[in-house]
């Protein structure tokens, strides 16, 4: 039996996972109406959730994501100790962002501090727990959590059990491929973590030892599809609507996870949603809602962490909607854009880069 707590019992008695209603890949972007995808009993509004990237999807990203049609997003990963000190950053990562579910990421080592965390953030109003064992940088995979867990399933077994009993919202699970091409074990562990209570796998479809070179291999994800009952998301080098559509197919997973495409473009999650639902393309954001977008990215940030910080966080999210335009910008603007201490000139300047010269030759608005 698997290692589920009492209120996740009844919860998922009340509303289980219907895998008979599941859409098969072949209907997710031709618009034939897939059934929804449900994680533990939470219905989502779509088959396209925004992942977490740690100094990236802070809670006003994931908010204006939300807004723009992601079905989920999940926060930036939390360490279990980082709950525990209940630091700014962490209290910041553990905010509600947006009308979606509040997907919390945590990273542990050992099951108690799992467990610990895991209470913690529900208690903080989390609807879904999500354990990373995905994350490749040397920081976490050093602290032998992260990516580092998947060269120790019984450990990474233990982990899940220990949250699985300690929450009464769902649980799901991040993890690669394995952690080199000589140990591609993510179907095992996809296996003992539903085993464990698990109600999603998220997999991203790399070794930890690729980081993020090469390709992913979308194909090698539907091993991990065809090992559980469990909803399975594909994740990794997702850019778009094609691109979801193609992982789908040669994954067979029934939902997609973007990540580093967002960056500069957040509606593209809601984008990639509403065309895996309808098989229609929604069109794209003028320089003016761009420009808006940006603009209440940089507000948001600057309410959230105070003036200096806020606005030294936003740079990296400025200069990315500027590269999404598509289209030449002065290189002074945009060098003064991710260099300037002031606030009121940061709003001028975003101003003048995506508004200033947005018709094209034919007069057209851009």
């Amino acid at each position: 039996m698997p290692a589920v707590s009492k209120c996740y019992v009844a919860s998922a008695k009340r509303t289980a996972y219907d895998v008979g209603k599941m859409a098969t890949a072949k209907n997710l972007g031709v618009g034939l109406a897939p059934s929804p995808l449900s994680i533990g009993g939470l219905a989502l509004t779509g088959h396209a959730l925004l992942a977490p990237m740690a100094g990236v999807t802070d809670p006003t990203m994931r908010r204006i994501a939300s807004r723009l049609g992601a079905s989920a997003t999940v926060s930036e990963m939390v360490t279990a100790a980082g709950v525990a000190r209940g630091d700014r950053e962490t209290s910041m990562r553990l905010a509600r962002a947006g009308e979606g579910p509040r997907v919390i990421q945590i990273a542990a080592r050992e099951p108690e501090e799992m467990a610990a965390a895991a209470r913690s953030a529900e208690a903080a109003g989390a609807d879904w727990i999500d354990i990373n064992m995905g994350c490749p940088c040397k920081r976490v995979t050093g602290g032998l959590a992260g990516a580092a867990l998947m060269r120790d399933l019984d450990q990474a077994a233990r982990l899940i059990s220990a949250a699985r009993e300690a929450i009464c919202v769902p649980l799901s699970v991040k993890m690669r491929l394995g952690w080199d091409d000589s140990n591609r074990n993510a179907a095992d562990l996809a296996q003992r973590a539903e085993a464990e209570g698990a109600a999603m796998i998220t997999v991203h479809g790399r070794t930890r030892q690729q980081f993020y070179s090469g390709r992913a291999d979308w194909r090698a994800i539907a091993a991990v599809k065809a090992s559980v009952r469990i909803p399975v998301i594909a994740n990794g080098d997702c850019a778009g609507e094609d691109d979801a559509a193609e992982m789908i197919e040669k994954s067979r997973a029934d939902g997609v996870m973007i990540g580093r495409a967002a960056m500069g473009q957040p509606w593209i999650v809601g984008d990639i949603a509403h065309f895996l639902k309808t098989g229609k393309r929604r069109a794209p954001p003028t320089a003016a809602q761009r420009a808006e977008i940006a603009r209440e990215h940089l507000e948001g940030l600057v309410r959230s962490m105070g003036a200096s910080a806020g606005l030294r966080h936003a740079r990296k999210h400025l200069a990315a909607y500027v590269d999404r335009l598509g289209r030449p910008t002065e290189s002074n603007a945009r060098r003064a854009l991710v260099t300037t201490d002031s606030i009121d000139e940061a709003g001028r300047l975003t101003e003048r880069i995506f508004l200033m010269g947005h018709f094209t030759e034919q007069g057209a608005a851009a």
